[in-house]
């Protein structure tokens, strides 16, 4: 069994399609007015994107999307990115938890995390 699509609920469709094509290379491949939008991460995983009636959507504290990268040096990239884009962070990358991770909040609250797992000979 394979995970491969998640719908995630925005408060702003177009700037949540914005925001995953431009920080995580994310690619459109069909929207619905300002209702739902698909995305492809290229290797398999759809995320769907909505917006339906006009109550603002909240998730529980701690409720997080993390995305793992390679290396360290990957954390630190997308931290600036991070800081092109005028999107704050709280804090910079931290070593916790066999790991070099980046949290940050955006499209409303919602908790992202970036994260780099240590190998062997870090």
């Amino acid at each position: 069994m394979k995970f491969n699509h998640l719908n995630l609920c925005v408060n702003d469709l177009s700037e949540a399609t914005d925001f995953f094509q431009r920080l995580f290379g994310f690619q459109l491949l069909d929207q619905k007015g300002d209702a739902l939008a698909v995305m492809s991460d290229g290797e398999g995983f759809t995320l769907v994107l909505s917006r339906f009636g006009e109550e603002t959507v909240t998730y529980p504290k701690d409720f997080h999307i993390g995305f793992y990268v390679e290396t360290m040096a990957e954390v630190d990239e997308f931290h600036a990115k991070l800081a092109t884009a005028n999107i704050p962070t709280e804090h910079g990358p931290r070593k916790m938890r066999g790991g070099y991770t980046l949290y940050f909040t955006a499209l409303g609250g919602v908790l992202f995390e970036v994260t780099s797992f240590f190998r062997e000979s870090e």
